[in-house]
């Protein structure tokens, strides 16, 4: 694993910048929840040993991992397709299309 850090750092640190750019665009209303609940990481990536950490420590906020990360996409996609008014209605807040 030694032989891979040189070759996935520059992409955590981007993962890491674009995440307190993000943080930074938040507004406040949902930046007190993350502040509260903390980032969740979802996907293969969130599996990447230490990330979590690397996160936690470069942000000072909480950072969890999904109970099934590499289902966690698809479960909650199908969540929203099942409630199909409300991601209309968050398509339509967020300026998107639906």
């Amino acid at each position: 694993s030694n032989e891979l850090v040189p070759s996935v750092q520059s992409v955590l640190e981007t993962v890491v910048e674009v995440s307190r750019t993000t943080l930074e665009h938040t507004p406040p209303e949902l930046a007190s929840d993350i502040v509260d609940k903390g980032i969740m990481l979802a996907g293969g990536g969130s599996l990447i040993r230490g990330l979590d950490t690397l996160l936690r420590e470069e942000t000072g906020l909480p950072v969890v991992i999904a109970d099934e990360p590499l289902t966690a996409v698809v479960t909650g996609t199908g969540m929203m397709l099942e409630n199909i008014d409300l991601l209309r209605l968050l398509t339509q807040s967020s300026g998107m299309a639906a």
